[in-house]
């Protein structure tokens, strides 16, 4: 769980919040090359994660990939075809849903 002032961010609420900023593993992935590209997200799109490894910045199609995501001291594994929206649209949808 990450905990600010003003915001608690833990495996259960995940999906309402931004993904910038935390750690990112790809565990499966239609493309074997992208498997265990590791670091962490630098920018979302509706469609892809970018990903800053030790070697730069790789896009990982959010459709064809399974991530693991850490969050403080948890990890969660968040399937990329459950979140193809827009950043601000799928916070907004599951804020509201939960």
């Amino acid at each position: 769980m990450l905990k600010g002032e003003n915001y608690c961010i833990s495996a259960k609420n995940l999906l309402c919040h931004e993904f910038i900023g935390l750690s990112a593993r790809v565990i499966e992935s239609a493309h074997k090359s992208r498997e265990k590209t590791a670091g962490t997200i630098v920018d979302e799109t509706k469609n892809l994660f970018l990903i800053k490894t030790k070697t730069g910045v790789k896009a990982v199609p959010k459709k064809e990939a399974v991530f693991l995501v850490k969050v403080g001291n948890e990890t969660v594994t968040v399937d990329g075809k459950k979140i193809l929206v827009r950043p601000q649209e799928r916070i907004k949808y599951f804020w509201r849903k939960n």
